[in-house]
């Protein structure tokens, strides 16, 4: 039983990121299901003007999903091997300069 239960709740995880993708704005609860934090550590994010929304009427707000990719993308940390790529690459066009 326990077995089904669990493959139900991948299911269900599934389901949720497909309705994700296929959508252009999320609303607060479903972007903070989309990035896998709580609804008010999303509220916070917004709160400190972190990650970009939009809040028209000052009621709901809404976030665009590729601004979610972009905001996830833009803070990724970089081992040490992809600084040191970062460092050549800006050497290589300051060379070039």
């Amino acid at each position: 039983m326990e077995i089904i239960i669990e493959k139900l709740l991948e299911i269900e995880a599934l389901i949720k990121k497909q309705y994700f993708l296929s959508k252009e704005f999320l609303l607060l609860e479903e972007a903070a299901g989309y990035l896998g934090i709580s609804s008010s550590a999303m509220y916070k994010l917004k709160g400190k003007n972190v990650i970009p929304f939009s809040q028209p009427g000052g009621k709901i707000i809404y976030f665009k999903r590729i601004d979610l990719d972009n905001w996830i993308f833009n803070n990724m940390n970089l081992s040490v091997e992809g600084i040191t790529d970062e460092v050549d690459r800006s050497l290589n066009r300051n060379l070039k300069s």
